[in-house]
């Protein structure tokens, strides 16, 4: 019996049991609208703390938002993870094809310094682009 036999079949195992779980993720985000207050998910313990809204907020909202085809609404509930999710995968997709390290000291820092001046600036009086909730 060969020790890469067990292996191959953990890492099968392991990303089907991934997908699966992504896959029922994605389909109760898209069926449960978080949008409507009351609905079964859970509530961020950084707002909850602060009354602020953090980075991710409006993030479950997003998402429910571009399962459902409606882009505009996923702009205003948080266009900060609608924009830096995809550019953070490209940057590290980039990053691998060149045999470089994906995630740098540099973009650490990037990403730190983003996410506090998103949550600065979305919180501020006025600010337009506030997740959504209804009822």
């Amino acid at each position: 019996m060969s020790v890469t036999a067990p292996t191959s079949r953990r890492k099968t195992f392991t990303a089907l049991a991934t997908g699966a779980a992504i896959a029922g993720a994605a389909a109760y985000t898209g069926l449960v609208d978080p949008h409507v207050r009351g609905s079964i998910f859970p509530q961020c313990p950084f707002k909850l703390l602060t009354g602020w809204n953090c980075p991710a907020c409006g993030g479950l909202r997003m998402t429910h938002d571009l399962l459902h085809a409606n882009f505009s609404a996923a702009v205003i509930d948080n266009v900060f993870l609608l924009v830096g999710i995809p550019a953070l995968i490209a940057w590290v997709v980039f990053r691998r094809r060149a045999d470089k390290p994906a995630m740098t000291p540099a973009l650490v820092a990037l990403i730190i310094v983003a996410s506090i001046g998103w949550t600065v600036v979305r919180n501020m009086p006025g600010f337009p682009l506030v997740p959504t909730v209804y009822g």
